[in-house]
């Protein structure tokens, strides 16, 4: 069984939780495109844990898990992260992660040009976080990269190749922002600092996976933001520079020739948004802030203070279309338990009229939204167990989704606790 677990909005969905409940089932979890510029946040009997780049099955001693090519690994920050997760007595080992050898290495000047062109931007920035992904993506497109296989290559190789792309990367460093030059020896020396601690665990991951598939392993895909964020159908520019739907994960993941089975689609039950771009259904003054409060939203990754409105129909309906969504898990719905009348972004509107779908052009930058109001059902629903624990208002605010989205709901979390859910069918 190959499957999927990706968002169908802007990102923050409540990936990881679902991950880390659903890898008890799966014997291998796999991320597969993105970096560090994104926080999984994991809460179990072990604690409270944010992951921005290892997968979430690493919490769960038996699963294997695996860094896929289609992400960019900045080695310095995985060090650090890895460290964390043994201090917090999380065993691991070659056996238990492995990174693929053509993943892309996310380097210092990365983070350095992306803070640059941000400051440049100023007003018109694109709201990066400021950890290199697009700069690392670029590189890699005009094949000037690190991959983790180059920490193999002897001190001679690497620096010859540094001095390259030191070359190279100046001319934007220097005659273009007005930067401190990189050096040759300044790139290896982080490579082989920071590139020690990967070194055990890189090898070729797709060759490790279809020997998995063929073994009959069922395998779980991670994907990092949301169907909105992709590079390609998202609200761009305001996007992440990787492929985020589930389509994409036997690529990013180094089996390309594989299909998958499954594909399982993650929403709140109501809208948040990290960075800059349209976000037509947002909520603000006390109402936004009340709802930003009562659902804990501030970045994982950055600590920064989500947007936040109402269920967007539009946008959830396009992503769970764009995810290609069997079935979805709906998450935070707790948080809503103070509504009295729970807001629903039903449409939009752009100059008079209702458009009825998500626009992905110049549309979406003058939309406005249409609101409507279904009953609250203004109960503590956090130890609910069963469907049956739910007040009757829970469960119709769950079945209008359903039908407007057009996908069942399979998995509604009830808390942060890796149990706090409710199993629909």
């Amino acid at each position: 069984m190959l499957t999927a677990i990706a968002g169908t909005n802007w990102g923050d969905e409540g990936k990881g939780r679902m991950v880390d409940l659903l890898s008890a089932d799966y014997d291998v979890v796999v991320r597969y495109q993105g970096g560090n510029n994104a926080g999984h946040t994991v809460v179990n009997e072990l604690g409270k844990f944010i992951l921005n780049l290892l997968p979430s099955g690493i919490l769960r001693p038996e699963t294997v898990n695996v860094m896929g090519n289609g992400m960019v690994i900045d080695i310095e920050h995985l060090h650090n992260e890895i460290s964390r997760l043994r201090d917090a007595g999380i065993a691991i080992s070659p056996e238990r992660l492995k990174i693929s050898d053509k993943a892309v290495i996310c380097m210092p000047y990365h983070r350095e040009l992306d803070g640059l062109e941000e400051d440049r931007l100023a007003d018109r920035k694109f709201g990066s976080t400021r950890r290199g992904i697009a700069p690392s993506y670029a590189d890699k497109y005009m094949k000037k990269s690190f991959r983790t296989g180059d920490l193999f290559l002897t001190d001679e190789e690497l620096l010859s190749k540094a001095e390259g792309i030191a070359e190279w990367k100046n001319l934007t460093l220097q005659r273009g922002y007005g930067a401190e030059p990189v050096t040759a020896k300044a790139i290896v020396e982080w490579l082989r600092k920071f590139g020690e601690e990967v070194k055990p665990y890189v090898c070729d991951a797709g060759a490790y996976l279809d020997s998995a598939a063929k073994a009959g392993k069922n395998i779980l895909f991670e994907a990092q933001l949301g169907a909105l964020r992709d590079i390609d159908f998202g609200i761009y520019p305001y996007t992440s520079s990787s492929s985020s739907i589930a389509a994409y994960a036997p690529i990013g993941s180094g089996i390309p020739g594989r299909k998958l089975d499954l594909s399982i689609g993650i929403m709140k039950a109501y809208s948040s948004c990290v960075g800059e771009g349209p976000f037509v259904c947002e909520l603000f003054g006390e109402e936004g802030d009340k709802l930003r409060e009562a659902g804990g939203e501030y970045g994982a990754a950055t600590g920064r203070p989500r947007r936040v409105g109402g269920f967007d129909v539009p946008a959830s309906k396009y992503g769970v279309m764009i995810q290609g969504s069997d079935y979805l898990a709906l998450t935070k719905l707790d948080v809503l338990s103070y509504f009295d009348k729970i807001p629903v972004c039903v449409d939009y509107e752009v100059d008079g009229e209702r458009l009825g779908f998500f626009p992905t052009d110049g549309r979406l930058m003058k939309a406005k939204p249409v609101y409507e109001y279904l009953p609250g059902f203004k109960t503590d629903i956090s130890g609910a167990e069963k469907k049956e624990d739910l007040p009757p208002e829970a469960l119709n605010y769950i079945k209008y989704i359903e039908e407007a989205v057009g996908c069942p709901v399979k998995y509604v979390s009830v808390g942060a606790g890796r149990d706090d859910y409710v199993k629909m069918f």
